[in-house]
């Protein structure tokens, strides 16, 4: 299991050697420590590893993921996990703004709070906070899930697609186009599923939760002539 300390040795070499790992590596875990709010720890990885940091990062951590397990003992700053392809990113702490952004696939769980644009423009990952999130939060979300256990803050799902909101707590204002939805069995289903991922399944009641998504009315499907769109 490599032990890798940024108080002695250079950021660039410890990413280096991370984008270097064999799909058949037989280091699958990493330990960093002393990040001290250094920027763009682990980002790009496409191995299926599991890094884990000891501490408070900057940036960009973990931005770009593809299969890797991320998990930060600490806090992120701004677009944690931002483009993610798949994998997992755990935050043990808080996150800044922009935390999953424009990220296509993979799921980010932040244990404490989300700053603000949470997901904006999500193509398909998965985030669930267990705190609260800021203003803007899913701004042009295309696709994929947010869950927040507690309160959402001005603008929820302004401009919203297709993604998925599903909220615990109160929700201090909708954004354009988005609305709050039934929950049909297909939610609950989905928020079981997503609960279950971050290990709450059981603890946090299905029930509790509003759902909230796109009227529609900002855009429309292309329809051709086979019906497809």
């Amino acid at each position: 299991m490599p032990v890798y300390d940024l108080r002695s040795a250079g950021l660039r070499d410890l990413n280096r050697q991370l984008h270097a790992l064999r799909p058949d590596t037989n280091e699958t875990h990493w330990t960093v420590q002393n990040p001290d709010g250094a920027h763009a720890i682990a980002a790009g990885l496409d191995a299926a590893v599991t890094v884990e940091i000891e501490g408070n990062v900057g940036y960009y951590c973990a931005g770009m993921n593809k299969l890797a397990n991320v998990v930060i003992h600490g806090s992120a700053g701004t677009g944690v996990a931002e483009n993610m392809m798949s994998g997992f990113v755990h935050v043990k702490g808080d996150v800044s703004q922009s935390a999953g952004a424009t990220s296509h696939g993979g799921m980010l769980v932040v244990d404490g709070n989300a700053g603000a644009r949470c997901g904006i423009s999500m193509k398909g990952i998965d985030i669930l906070v267990k705190g609260s999130i800021g203003h803007m939060s899913a701004f042009m979300a295309q696709a994929g899930t947010l869950t927040v256990l507690g309160d959402a803050g001005e603008a929820l799902g302004d401009s919203l697609y297709e993604a998925r909101l599903y909220v615990r707590g109160s929700v201090k204002s909708l954004g354009a186009d988005c609305i709050e939805k039934p929950m049909r069995d297909e939610h609950r289903a989905q928020l079981a599923e997503k609960l279950k991922a971050a290990g709450l399944l059981g603890e946090v009641g299905i029930e509790e939760f509003r759902r909230y998504g796109s009227a529609r009315t900002l855009y429309h499907f292309h329809v051709d002539n086979a019906g497809a769109y």
